[in-house]
């Protein structure tokens, strides 16, 4: 098996990836670590963190092989460039940017390219992305991905905005691949007053909710 594929695996299995947009790089290694206590062991660190390509780096290095450290709000090939020397693991852009697909390939990592419309998921898959980010889901939910699933069922999503305890596992249930999970798993509360038992508590919900998908 690749490593492409191997962390294609590990990101399936619960489905689960929390999207950090910590206010400050040092804050991304204990709340990796409560993440990864709770099940969730994909972990995205949005650029829009400051010194996000150190708290990568530094995070990567600390959980070793307990955690997938990412990359997302990839916009640019330099960007990707950087992530993936960082040690990114997987590289998420939330707009259709095809020209990252080679760059995270030739390192053998996983690629997410983001889409709102069915010509959008297509061309993204055409391009060679292994996921196609669904952002923002929120406006669209669970319904439209069954209904594109139906002509376009080769399509792997991953729904971001708007994901929550209430329609985890409905989002799943209509066929989504893996979910990306911001501000309802790391809030701005939780970062500020740094309650790591809580987001542990909270990234064990949303593991039990990807669980009972299987049971709708």
């Amino acid at each position: 098996m690749s490593l492409k594929a191997a962390i294609i695996s590990r990101l399936l299995d619960p489905g689960i990836i929390a999207v950090v947009r910590a206010p400050s790089p040092d804050l991304v290694r204990p709340l990796s670590e409560a993440l990864v206590q709770g099940g969730v062991i994909a972990i995205e660190i949005t650029l829009s963190t400051p010194d996000a390509l150190r708290a990568i780096r530094d995070t990567t290095t600390a959980l070793g092989n307990r955690a997938l450290i990412g990359v997302g709000t990839v916009l640019k090939p330099g960007e990707c460039s950087a992530a993936l020397e960082a040690g990114a693991q997987f590289i998420v852009s939330p707009i259709l940017r095809p020209e990252l697909v080679p760059l995270a390939h030739q390192a053998d990592r996983p690629v997410m390219l983001g889409a709102y419309t069915p010509t959008e998921a297509q061309l993204a898959h055409e391009s060679g992305a292994d996921f196609v980010k669904l952002f923002p889901a929120d406006t669209l939910g669970p319904d439209f991905i069954k209904s594109l699933l139906a002509p376009l069922p080769h399509l792997r999503f991953v729904p971001t905005g708007g994901i929550d305890l209430h329609n985890a596992a409905k989002f799943l249930g209509a066929g989504a691949a893996a979910l990306g999970v911001g501000s309802a798993l790391v809030s701005k509360a939780i970062l500020q007053h740094q309650d790591w038992p809580e987001l542990t508590r909270l990234a064990e919900a949303f593991v039990q909710a990807a669980n009972s998908r299987y049971c709708l």
